[in-house]
């Protein structure tokens, strides 16, 4: 299941988020939108894990994972099918929000959340794996331009569609059921024992908090709108870089996938060491040094006069993203429990669709104004910081006396759907 997750999530990294922003280096040649087009269709591309977070977590809840990931698939297939064929900026951006949706459905919030109900002990490796799935995008980024260059842009979207839809179908298979349905214990622990302490010292939760509850808790805010705040600068490389490193840079087209390439290797990097790290320390202090370096390499990217300084930002960006990513819905499943991670997943993407929408949007406005990066990526640094300081006051939240009867009865209501 684990490995299926991450497969899915290498598909859409691939030839969804990487490949943004090849797509808009390729239509602004093409058609000569501006580069606030593509920041409106970045950002209503993020825009739907915020508007459509909470129906996606009742969904989960309610249908089942393998259920909502074969919606999506469908999904998928119909927007990039529709995005082969246009030829405006308005049904460029329609295109790429219906894409969206399908990879919603079929990504990252519907494959975690059955992934925690698998994993405690093990669970930041667990996620760890996930990551690395979407880190596989980076590596296969040069494979996108290649056929961007090769097959054409209306070719590959078609393409993309058919096969991501079908393998996605393929591997929903191996989704839709609990450790207990496959008569396995959590962390697949071959004889565990009732009076070991599954809490890790404290770090995983030993109650699961309903959706309600965990919004009543102070944690769930700071670590809302700390991953936020590393949204922004995630969200806005992944629009944006490709567009900066070959009008402000010199760079081509096909050596800034190389640059992403090398993000990816740091993230993995990353990843591996975090997910070691997130089982053994606690993860709030691990998130709030990432977050420094998410915004140094984004200072050293935005004043780089070397190309020294661009590979500083590559390690630093990379690394950051890769120790941070698979923490949030570690940290989050920790603190809240797994019975309702997907209903608490859907409502913390209405705050992050803020960070993944104001990052590209505001780097993009700015630049079409200013003629450069500069000011809007310095804004964007600053905001980030802020990320370090929510991290370190997200401590786990206070359990009350009501907390333990709220969660018997959603896991019996669960049990009976």
């Amino acid at each position: 299941m684990t490995i299926s997750g991450a497969v899915i999530l290498a598909l859409q990294s691939t030839l969804v988020l990487q490949a943004f922003g090849s797509y808009a280096v390729v239509l602004q040649d093409r058609f000569g939108w501006s580069k606030t087009t593509f920041s409106i269709a970045y950002s209503f591309n993020r825009a739907e894990s915020g508007l459509l977070g909470p129906l996606h977590g009742w969904a989960v809840q309610r249908f089942g994972t393998r259920r909502v990931i074969r919606l999506g698939a469908v999904i998928l297939m119909i927007g990039f099918v529709w995005l082969s064929q246009i030829s405006s900026p308005l049904w460029f951006v329609v295109s790429f929000f219906v894409i969206a949706i399908g990879a919603g459905f079929s990504g990252f919030l519907t494959v975690t959340s059955e992934t925690v109900r698998w994993f405690e002990r093990k669970r930041s490796r667990a996620l760890s794996i996930l990551g690395l799935g979407i880190a596989a995008g980076g590596l296969a980024a040069p494979l996108v331009v290649l056929a961007l260059t090769q097959l054409g842009w209306r070719t590959t979207a078609a393409l993309s569609g058919v096969v991501m839809g079908a393998l996605v179908l393929v591997l929903s298979r191996f989704f839709g059921s609990s450790p207990a349905e496959q008569g396995v214990a959590i962390d697949n622990d071959p004889s565990p024992d009732p009076n070991h302490d599954r809490s890790r010292n404290g770090r995983v939760s030993t109650v699961h908090l309903t959706a309600q509850q965990a919004l009543r808790s102070s944690a769930f805010w700071y670590l809302a709108f700390g991953h936020a705040s590393a949204l922004l600068v995630v969200g806005s490389m992944i629009a944006h870089l490709s567009l900066y490193l070959t009008q402000e840079q010199g760079f081509t087209l096909q050596g800034a996938s190389f640059v992403l390439a090398g993000i990816t290797i740091a993230q993995i990097l990353g990843m591996l060491l975090g997910g070691i790290l997130g089982d053994r320390f606690d993860k709030r202090w691990l998130c709030s040094i990432a977050m420094l370096g998410h915004v140094s390499g984004l200072l050293l990217l935005t004043y780089a006069t070397s190309t020294t300084m661009i590979w500083a930002f590559v390690a630093l960006h990379g690394f950051a993203w890769g120790a941070r990513g698979p923490l949030m819905s570690a940290i989050r499943a920790d603190y809240f429990g797994s019975t309702a991670f997907a209903q608490i997943m859907g409502y913390t993407s209405l705050i992050l669709m803020f960070g993944m929408v104001g990052g590209p949007l505001l780097a993009g406005i700015l630049a079409d104004i200013t003629g450069s990066y500069q000011t809007g990526f310095t804004i964007l640094a600053a905001l980030a910081a802020t990320g370090s300081v929510l991290f370190a006051l997200a401590r786990p939240p206070a359990i009350g006396r009501d907390v333990e009867p709220a969660a018997e009865a959603l896991a019996a209501d669960t049990r009976d759907r």
